[in-house]
């Protein structure tokens, strides 16, 4: 949890409070009527996403880095990256840089002997999603030389920044974030051997399931959607972004605003071998709040949120959605994939794995307010060897040789870190 802030609690009783803020956004919208109108957009978005795929033209937006480096991204590259709320970046890292530090991992663990001592999953963030999922893959790895040097790498910092910029950071009178100075945000590994039989990980959105709904400033972000003005929603406005808190009490949460998820590949990785997938519609955080506010639904539910755990999308509520699941292209060691906070995300199951599957994750996280004060639990986190405040309290790596320590840090840690 975020040291800095006190996190909101989950109410007593969950379904009265669900019912409430139904009777409450009924009494002034037509929810049915946004819903529809919203439906319509949504379903073109959708009819276009899978005429791409159907004619063989790629979904993703794809960019090479040394191309954002230089600045000359395209105008059709930066409007598409806000039409699909996703980005693949090419060479990133070179492949060679990559697969060293895939080899560095390997080593960091063994040399360590993390078998021998890991105790199993330490969360369950997934929730019902999570019975799907092979999270042992995970390590709960957050210091190693590799992630790190990832981390603080000018090559991020390059990518974060285009990222960042591609929000309104101005609107209702403030600037939200930094664009360009992001937060160091440690999150933990991806590795997936050959021959693995995985089941994938259903369709979810990070950073707040019930919280959308219920949070006063969550509230503020949908302020257009929960009103039924859905024609001036927009998923890029940074508005009131950085003032969202998740509920207290979950194994893993997130305590930055994330204007992009995104992770980096270690290994080569082919597109039918158990990826990310995106519902590349960023707009989609509407429908899904709007669906769960339609008559039927029961009265005290979401369309299966719970608290403290991913907001699920389902075959079940959301079919219109499911459509459009797309995969990432195939992969280099070295590539990134990124997608914007509210897009819709899952893993796909995959029988004998052809390759390995390895990622490291770091996502963009702006300089703000609420992020400089998570940076800070960050760097004594990192000065201990302890696992970060928002995962599981399982700080392996405490006495762990070969460890990344403060003394490390080169400027672009030691900014994202608060430390400059």
């Amino acid at each position: 949890m975020n040291p800095q802030h006190e996190a909101p609690k989950v109410p007593t009783d969950v379904g009265a409070a669900i019912r409430a803020m139904k009777a409450e956004i009924r009494s002034t919208t037509d929810v049915k009527d946004a819903f529809d109108r919203l439906s319509d957009r949504i379903e073109a978005r959708v009819e276009e996403i899978e005429q791409l795929r159907d004619s063989g033209r790629p979904v993703w937006p794809e960019v090479d880095h040394d191309t954002l480096a230089a600045g000359t991204a395209s105008d059709e590259t930066v409007a598409a990256v806000r039409d699909r709320g996703c980005l693949v970046v090419r060479g990133h890292f070179p492949r060679s840089q990559a697969l060293e530090w895939d080899s560095q991992l390997v080593d960091y663990v063994e040399a360590n002997d993390f078998d021998a001592v890991y105790r199993g999953p330490g969360d369950d963030f997934f929730g019902t999603l999570g019975a799907a999922a092979s999270r042992p893959e995970i390590f709960p790895l957050y210091w190693s030389r590799p992630q790190m040097l990832a981390r603080q790498d000018e090559r991020t910092a390059t990518v974060q920044s285009f990222l960042n910029h591609r929000w309104d950071v101005e609107s209702e009178g403030t600037r939200w974030f930094n664009p360009d100075q992001d937060c160091m945000y440690p999150d933990r590994v991806r590795r997936r051997r050959p021959g693995t039989d995985s089941g994938g990980l259903g369709a979810h959105t990070d950073s707040g399931s019930l919280e959308r709904w219920l949070l006063p400033a969550y509230r503020k972000v949908f302020r257009h959607v929960f009103n039924g003005d859905i024609e001036n929603y927009n998923p890029w406005d940074a508005a009131y972004r950085t003032d969202v808190h998740e509920y207290e009490g979950g194994t893993t949460m997130c305590s930055m605003f994330r204007t992009f998820q995104g992770w980096t590949a270690l290994s080569d990785q082919q597109n039918d071998q158990g990826v990310l997938h995106v519902i590349p519609i960023p707009e989609a955080m509407a429908y899904i709040l709007l669906r769960a506010l339609q008559d039927d639904v029961p009265e005290d539910e979401l369309c299966g949120v719970t608290p403290r755990h991913v907001l699920p999308v389902s075959q079940e509520w959301h079919p219109l959605l499911m459509r459009a699941l797309t995969p990432i292209p195939d992969l280099q060691a070295g590539d990134s994939v990124w997608w914007h906070c509210d897009v819709v995300h899952s893993v796909a199951p995959v029988e004998d794995q052809q390759g390995w599957g390895n990622v490291m994750y770091i996502p963009a996280a702006p300089q703000c307010a609420k992020n400089e004060a998570y940076a800070a639990s960050v760097a004594e986190a990192l000065r201990t060897g302890m696992s970060p405040t928002d995962f599981p309290d399982e700080n392996y790596e405490v006495d762990w040789v070969d460890r990344f320590h403060p003394e490390d840090l080169n400027a672009v840690g030691r900014r994202a870190l608060g430390l400059a």
